[in-house]
């Protein structure tokens, strides 16, 4: 054999190596790795979209906020994908930077093109291909083993020019299981690094996850030999339930985007599963939860996808109450009615509404910080007269000192 031959494949085994050691490190390590694909999928919502410069800075703020990968555009779809991600090479250097692709080598060639210039294991690729009943006859007209055959050769191109290479068979939760085996087998025989099962028109419940996942790896005898990821989406409102779900039975790494943007009912909302992560199941992932508010505000802003005001984890009245008995739980101790204090997501302290639902304690404490002395009788005729405003006013500090100042004069 020819030497540049046999050095050929020396290199490609050491390769090999070096990537199960990369998988099987992140598999011991049981931290929950964060894909976000807020710039790709989240982008996707229709009204979301983002100027190159608008992803960067999102992509800053991830990198800080610490997800493990950023799903930075679809190269071959878009040119602005590309300048997207062209301005994230050597600005973002810890997370991996992934590109999506069809299964066709002139998207991997693209992703190849975008990606250039950052360090192997920096840079990936996240094929899809459609594999269900529907997807395989009315999207791309081929039989099962065409199909699989169009998979598994281009995770082999792929692998020619990537280190990371994921592969999701889209509708997977559609799939037949035994075919979805197959394709699991032939994908990780093929070089795939990543396995990611998308629930695309997120139709799953926790039950059925848990039994989807424990198939699978019953199944598929290799599937020790790469990452396990999961991508739901949140058609009847579960994609959050389901992503826990699945991480319950090894899945390694979710797939999410801020405050769960994305097309429809949109995706796995990244601020709800870590903190619901980390609440129930402990701090396993590498989330800076502090910065997590900040973050889902700038996507917003960014987007221009408002934050509805009871919105999990971000929404402004998630530390608001107007209700007095909370007010008065929340002054005395505030673990009373929060499940997790607002410094943990880097949200402003506890706001206290006033209005027709508060007590005494709220209306005498706000006084208080005014400077405002009065009696507790004075402090009571103030509550009253909050309860008697018209529909729609806003009790704010202008509004409460002039009802006392009306209170002390009508006392006098």
């Amino acid at each position: 054999m020819p030497v540049h031959r046999v050095l050929n494949v020396f290199s490609r085994k050491a390769r090999q190596l070096i990537k199960q050691a990369i998988v099987q490190h992140h598999r011991r390590s049981g931290v929950v790795l964060f894909s976000d694909t807020t710039l790709r999928d989240g982008e996707q919502m229709p009204g979301a979209t983002l100027d190159p410069d608008d992803k960067l800075r999102i992509a800053k703020m991830l990198e800080e906020v610490g997800v493990h990968s950023l799903d930075a555009g679809f190269p071959a779809s878009s040119q602005a994908d590309v300048q997207a991600i062209r301005k994230m090479i050597g600005v973002i250097k810890k997370p991996v930077l992934t590109a999506l692709c069809r299964t066709v080598p002139s998207d991997i060639d693209a992703a190849d093109e975008a990606l250039d210039g950052l360090p192997d294991h920096k840079r990936g690729v996240s094929l899809f291909c459609g594999t269900s009943p529907l997807h395989r006859e009315y999207k791309l007209r081929k039989s099962k083993s065409e199909t699989l055959k169009l998979i598994v050769e281009a995770i082999r191109y792929a692998a020619e020019r990537f280190e990371i290479v994921a592969f999701a068979p889209e509708d997977s939760t559609r799939t037949e299981l035994p075919y979805l085996c197959q394709i699991a087998r032939e994908a990780i025989e093929a070089g795939a690094t990543t396995l990611g099962f998308p629930d695309t028109i997120g139709r799953m419940t926790p039950e059925k996850t848990r039994d989807f996942f424990r198939y699978i790896q019953d199944h598929v005898p290799k599937i020790d030999k790469v990452l396990i990821a999961v991508h739901f989406h949140n058609d009847l409102g579960l994609a959050v339930a389901n992503t826990l779900a699945a991480i319950q039975e090894g899945a390694n790494v979710v797939q999410c985007t801020v405050n769960g943007i994305g097309e429809r009912g949109g995706n796995a909302a990244l601020e709800e599963v870590a903190m619901m992560h980390e609440d129930q199941y402990g701090p396993v992932s590498r989330i800076d939860t502090t910065k997590l508010v900040p973050l889902c505000r700038l996507v917003s802003e960014l987007t221009g996808i408002p934050l509805p005001p009871n919105k999990a984890v971000s929404g402004t009245n998630m530390f608001a109450t107007e209700a007095g008995i909370h007010q008065d739980g929340l002054l005395k101790n505030p673990d009373t009615y929060l499940c997790y204090r607002p410094e943990k997501v880097g949200a402003e302290g506890i706001r206290l509404v006033l209005g027709r639902h508060s007590g005494r304690r709220a209306v005498a404490h706000r006084l208080q910080e005014l400077g405002i002395t009065m009696t507790d009788e004075q402090v009571l005729e103030v509550l009253n007269a909050i309860k008697q405003v018209p529909k729609g006013t806003v009790i704010d500090d202008d509004v409460l000192r002039q009802l006392a100042e009306d209170v002390k004069a009508a006392s006098a």
